[in-house]
This record gives C-alpha cells, sequence and structure tokens, in this order.
C-alpha cells in the first residue's frame, strides 16, 4: 500500500452519532480529489480537522469540568486518526472516533448533517505489514481505538489468512470505547468487542478496576497471552496505540521476545507537517548511544518500536 497525496479538502459531514456517555463518531464525506486522497489513507494516518467555526453546545450539555475550557477560542486545527474508511464510487467516507477531553472536540459535537468542516490530510505514516507475519496483535489503550479498528478491516480485507487478535484495556467498562457483548455466545467464541466481531476477530479486554474482563493492565494480559501461546516470535507482530507507559511496556515485552511491533505516538501535533517542531519523538539512532529528534506529524506517529526512547 503506498501513501496517498496530501492536501487540503472540504468534507461533508454525513453523521455525528453519539455512542458513549463521552465518545462519539464523526462521519465524513469526500468527494473529487478528496475522496481519491483519502480512499488511499493508511490505517494510523491522520488529518488536521479545522473546528474554529464549529459551534458550542448549550450549556446543559457541556461538562461541568469542560465550563470554563469551553470558552478558550479555537485557533489550530486538531489531529484525529480514522477509526474506518469506505469508497463508495464518487466518494470516499472517512470515519472519526472520538472522546470529548477538551474545547475543541466539545465543539465537534455540535457538527450535524450537512456542515462543512475544512481537512488537511492524510498525512504522517501509518501501520505497515512486513511478510511473513501470521499473527497480528493489535492492542488499544483507552482511546487509541480508532487507527487499529481501521487496521483490523485492511488485515481481514489484505491479509485474510493472518490470525488477528485485539487486546483492549482501559481504566473502567465506561471508558472503553467498544460496545461489550457479554452473552454466553459471545463470550464462547472470544468475540465480545462489537466493533471487532464483525471482522470475525477475538478480542480480550482489561480493566484497571476489573469492572470487565481481566483486572489489570492490558499489557500484562497481553503478555500472559504471549506466555501461554506456544508461538514463534518471528511469525508475530504487536501493533499499538495508546497512552505512552502502554506503549512503552509494549516495547519492552516485543523487545523481550523478539516479536516486531509498532506503535503510534501521541503529540500536540500543531501543524501536521513537521514545521512547527512542536511534536519532537526522541529516536535511537543505529550503530551508537546517541540520540535524534524525529517529528511525530511527518516521521510518524507510527514507529518501530525498537527506534524510540520512552521516558522512565
Amino acid at each position: 500500500m503506498g501513501k496517498s497525496k496530501k492536501g487540503q479538502f472540504c468534507a461533508a459531514v454525513s453523521a455525528n452519532r453519539q455512542i458513549g456517555k463521552r465518545f462519539y463518531r464523526l462521519s465524513l464525506d469526500f468527494e473529487g480529489a478528496g475522496a481519491k486522497a483519502f480512499g488511499e489513507l493508511l490505517p494510523g494516518q491522520f488529518a488536521e480537522v479545522d473546528l474554529s467555526e464549529a459551534a458550542l453546545p448549550v450549556m446543559e450539555k457541556i461538562p461541568q469540568d469542560l465550563r470554563d475550557a469551553s470558552k478558550r477560542e479555537i485557533i489550530l486545527r486538531r489531529p484525529f486518526s480514522f477509526c474506518d474508511v469506505t469508497v463508495k464510487r464518487n466518494k470516499t467516507i472517512a470515519e472519526i472516533l472520538y472522546c470529548v477531553v477538551g474545547p475543541a472536540s466539545l465543539r465537534m459535537t455540535t457538527l450535524s448533517a450537512g456542515d462543512s468542516v475544512s481537512v488537511i490530510g492524510p498525512l504522517g505514516n501509518g501501520f505497515s505489514m512486513p511478510k511473513g507475519k501470521k499473527t497480528v496483535l493489535l492492542l488499544a489503550g483507552g482511546m487509541g481505538a480508532p487507527p487499529l479498528l481501521h487496521l483490523a478491516k485492511i488485515i481481514r480485507r489484505d491479509y485474510p489468512k493472518a490470525e488477528c487478535l485485539a487486546f483492549a484495556g482501559a481504566k473502567t467498562k465506561e471508558e472503553l470505547p467498544f460496545k461489550l457483548r457479554l452473552d454466553k455466545a459471545s463470550k464462547k467464541s472470544g468475540l465480545i468487542l462489537e466493533e471487532f466481531a464483525k471482522y470475525k476477530i477475538k478480542s480480550f479486554v482489561s480493566t484497571d478496576d476489573g469492572s470487565a474482563g481481566y483486572t489489570g493492565f492490558v499489557t500484562d494480559c497481553l503478555a500472559q497471552w504471549l506466555d501461554g501461546c506456544g508461538l514463534k516470535e518471528k511469525d508475530l507482530i504487536i501493533y499499538g496505540c495508546g497512552p505512552e507507559t502502554m506503549l512503552a511496556r509494549a516495547a519492552e515485552i516485543a523487545r523481550e521476545r523478539k516479536i516486531d511491533c509498532q506503535v503510534s505516538m501521541e503529540r500536540m501535533m500543531a501543524c501536521g507537517i513537521g514545521l512547527c517542531q512542536s511534536c519532537a519523538v526522541e529516536c535511537k539512532t543505529d550503530g551508537s548511544g546517541e540520540t535524534i529528534y524525529k517529528m511525530c506529524c511527518k516521521d510518524g506517529p507510527v514507529f518501530d518500536s525498537r527506534e524510540l526512547v520512552f521516558e522512565k
């Protein structure tokens, strides 16, 4: 899969559905050059969305903890990855799964069908599938789900013979951006997360408080599964997206077991093209103990985990 050519495009909102207390799913329709560009978007790539003209919700719908922050003017675009991309004849539908965490995402909730949004993208480098991999492990922490949902779709489409498993974790059940299927049949089959189940992908859930699935960190759940899977390390690959502490632990697990691992890093990406230098990521250099800084937006956001220097 080759990278698509980036540009600034106008997208039409076709839907903006609330799927949880603070979770929403926004559908954007692209036509013409935008349809071609986003139709070729790789899982893990992102776009910068202009929300400066989006309205605030009515006061009763603004969470108490965001009422002061909601008054801030939105000057910079906001980066979002995509959870799904569908090409239909002359248009492409790209979907953003987002959580309301600040003034920009709060305004995003007021977008409705027919609204227009300015989008710059696709940007950055996405996930890639090395040759010879037989088992794909998707590791999502909290809101790290979107690019992995998109990747799950691509893996099923382009690599149907590869086994694919999803590991999803959050502090509590309510903070999982998924719909849980807890009936006996789903539990027995392992298809407990609806968003992955539609691709026939088994999933493992973990919560810090034990309110759903494994009690503890999702990386511990992954390590436990790896200890008992009996598979050859060279046949495996881990794809991760979520909090940096989780990614650091995933990188450690991969290094200890000599498993390939790609992770999507998160930074404040103001421009999206490497000019503002606000999203530096420390990386190792080959053959020396020195490190260099790469731009998350331009060189990433997806990196080989062996390349990264994580804060301790």
